[in-house]
Order: C-alpha cells, then structure tokens, then sequence
C-alpha cells in the first residue's frame, strides 16, 4: 500500500469516525437546553451533513485499496494483520449500505433498524481499524528493533549461499569473453 493510500484512509476514517462520535454523542447523550428544541445540540444538523459528505471519502478510500492491499494480502494468506483485516471487510460492506439505508428510509420502523446496524458495524469497523493498525506498528517495532540474538554463522564463515570466488568485474574483468 502507498504512503498516499495509507495516509487517504486515515485520514477519511479520523474524519468519518471522529464527525460519527460526535454526532452519536449529540442524539444520545447531549440534552437540549430548550425543551422545546428539535435538536439536542445546536451544531447536530451540520455535524450530520459534514458525516454524510466524508463518509464517501472513506468507500473511496477502501476501493483504493482494495486490489493492491486487501485482496493481494488475502491471496498471499498473510498471517500478520489477518484477523482484523477480515474483520474490516466484513463491517465494512454493512456499515456502508446501513448509511445509506438510514438516509433513504421512510419507515420508522425500519429507519431505527437501520440506524442499529450502522451503529453496530460502525463501532465493529473502528475497533477492527485500529486492531489493524496496533498490528501494523507492532510489526514495524519489532522490524526496527535491534537484534538480540547471535549470527546465524560463526564468525569469520561464509553462509552457504555466499559466493566463494568474486565476481570478474571484482577481480578486474571487463570483457564478456
């Protein structure tokens, strides 16, 4: 995955996930100040809409990185991260057509369904990310982290790969004949 791949679905996950909780906050939480308000807070219809428009920032994101990262690694059968890389992809679909979903129902019955899905996979598709990512970096530090053990050879010996003669353009040679 390219630095800007990555970098693309950080990104729109902060901003999905971070404008998700913030609005999950203001219905559930947060208590109007007028009790004749239609709204718990007065920033939750804009914090709603700013959710709607960089939620497809992320299903961008995702598609991005479909091909490259998600099904090379599952073909590849790439023990490190696959756990919560399944998690991911199965979540993912869900809360995605759960947001749609919630936007188009007219039901409420099935607008309240939609909105328990949503929250259900949403919340499954952040711990999955960030298992992801604590797998990522714990990876990195244990790549960058000084080896404690000993050579895999004595001292002073060749592996058994090692060349035993240098190359003739080491001892000098030039020419191909």
């Amino acid at each position: 995955m390219s630095r800007f791949e990555r970098w693309l679905l950080h990104v729109a996950t902060l901003l999905v996930a971070g404008t998700g909780l913030v609005y999950a906050w203001m219905i559930y939480f947060a208590r109007p100040a007028d009790p004749y308000a239609v709204v718990n807070h007065p920033w939750q219809p804009a914090t709603q809409h700013l959710h709607v428009l960089v939620a497809p920032l992320l299903v961008f994101g995702a598609g991005v990185i479909w091909r490259r990262h998600v099904w090379a690694q599952w073909q590849r059968r790439v023990p490190q991260g696959l756990a919560s890389g399944v998690a991911l992809g199965l979540t993912l679909i869900p809360m995605i057509v759960s947001g749609y979903l919630l936007q188009t129902a007219t039901g409420d019955t099935w607008r309240k369904v939609w909105v328990w899905v949503h929250i259900a996979t949403s919340v499954l598709w952040l711990a999955g990310y960030l298992a992801h990512q604590a797998v990522r970096l714990r990876r990195r530090s244990l790549r960058r982290a000084p080896s404690t053990s000993s050579p895999p050879f004595p001292t002073g010996t060749r592996s058994p790969g090692a060349r035993r003669f240098p190359t003739p353009t080491a001892r000098g040679r030039t020419d191909a004949g």
